[in-house]
């Protein structure tokens, strides 16, 4: 399983939105944290979340087995380790 970890605050919500609507991910609270979790990839679409870059550049605060092979303009990508 692979987490990444957006502290909970109104400019993460885009995020959260779009993780919501992925197959196979869930969202669960931990303390001040959303956790988004999979079995596999995760990928947030950047232009869906509504997120300015400056915010979309800061949104995650931490990961949990995997790797960010993707965090631009485009995307944000976490593969498993």
């Amino acid at each position: 399983m692979i987490a990444l970890y957006l502290l909970d605050v109104p400019e993460n919500t885009g995020a959260i939105k779009v993780a919501e609507q992925l197959d196979d991910v869930k969202i669960q609270r931990r303390g001040p944290y959303f956790e988004v979790s999979a079995d596999a990839t995760i990928v947030i679409d950047r232009r869906a979340t509504a997120m300015r870059h400056a915010v979309w550049y800061s949104c995650i605060a931490g990961t949990t087995g995997c790797v960010i092979s993707q965090w631009d303009k485009d995307a944000l990508r976490a593969d498993p380790l």
